[in-house]
């Protein structure tokens, strides 16, 4: 009889406590409800944006937007890392949970998720962009194959991700490998008119996301092929301008201009050599999934008190 009781408190507690922790989750959704019936994201969302590292070009520009829209007065940018922000990205579109992000493209989780970007009338985030290749001055002497390599490496968003989804569920070098292999053609552009060199070495610096380890992955293969000893450095974007600046390292695929890194191009823009773009069509921003019935900045609400 004893034995019973306690089950049967066990169970009395185990029930309420659930009930407790439904009941929080409904008032949470209930309070971020509009008396139209509409949400209200803002609240939904507790005012925060999630964004990724603090060195990240990006996580200035949505420091900047919070300073630049009236609207998001009392509005936290919440710096994590980008595993950190996918994480939450992912946790969020599993419940169908409210959530914005600083995002870019290209980038895969525009492949596996549905996303939009919020409307950006201020123009904070700087509209579409390129990403563009640097070198160090003096490298078109010293290497002038390798130099010959860079001004003409080009290519496009589609690329780019396509490397970035297959590494997802192999490796960044398996990819790089498989794409270079399944497009010749752009590599035989890349390659024309150089001639291959026996153990050169060259040092490219990139930044650790997942566009630039695509880029500078394939970037390394093909110069490996072409007999160069390639060593790639991750670092964060200010170090990429500085190391080319001052001769530390030859290139970098990486600088995404005219916005994002506009700060770090603008104090070492004498001091190198900007070969143009390597890719067009790159994007930063607010990013929500299509779910969310939301379409601009403007359409965010300020914390109140």
């Amino acid at each position: 009889m004893l034995n019973f009781n306690w089950k049967k408190l066990i169970l009395i507690t185990m029930v309420s406590v659930m009930f407790f922790i439904v009941g929080c989750g409904n008032n949470n959704t209930e309070s971020s409800i509009n008396e139209d019936g509409s949400t209200n994201y803002s609240k939904a969302v507790d005012y925060t944006i999630i964004g990724i590292e603090p060195g990240a070009g990006i996580t200035q520009q949505a420091k900047e937007t919070l300073e630049e829209y009236e609207n998001l007065a009392g509005w936290e940018l919440q710096e994590s890392s980008t595993a950190g922000m996918l994480a939450e990205l992912e946790n969020a579109i599993k419940n169908k949970d409210p959530i914005i992000i600083t995002g870019w493209n290209p980038h895969y989780k525009f492949s596996q998720y549905d996303l939009k970007y919020l409307e950006d009338p201020k123009g904070s985030f700087g509209g579409e962009e390129s990403i563009h290749t640097i070198v160090r001055k003096g490298l078109k002497e010293d290497m002038p194959n390798a130099y010959k390599i860079l001004n003409q490496f080009h290519w496009d968003v589609k690329d780019m991700e396509s490397v970035m989804l297959e590494a997802q569920e192999t490796s960044f070098e398996e990819a790089a490998k498989n794409w270079i292999k399944a497009n010749q053609d752009k590599v035989t552009q890349w390659i024309k008119d150089t001639e291959p060199v026996n153990g050169k070495s060259i040092e490219l610096v990139s930044t650790p996301w997942d566009t630039e380890r695509a880029s500078s992955e394939v970037l390394k293969q093909v110069l490996e092929k072409q007999g160069f000893n390639v060593k790639v450095t991750p670092v964060d974007p200010a170090v990429v301008f500085q190391a080319i600046a001052d001769g530390e390292a030859d290139a970098s695929q990486a600088p995404w201009l005219p916005s994002t890194h506009k700060p770090f191009y603008e104090k070492y823009k004498d001091d190198i050599v900007d070969l143009g773009e390597n890719l067009k069509g790159t994007r930063t921003g607010l990013v929500v999934p299509t779910y969310m019935n939301i379409d601009s900045i403007d359409d965010l609400q300020p914390k109140d008190g």
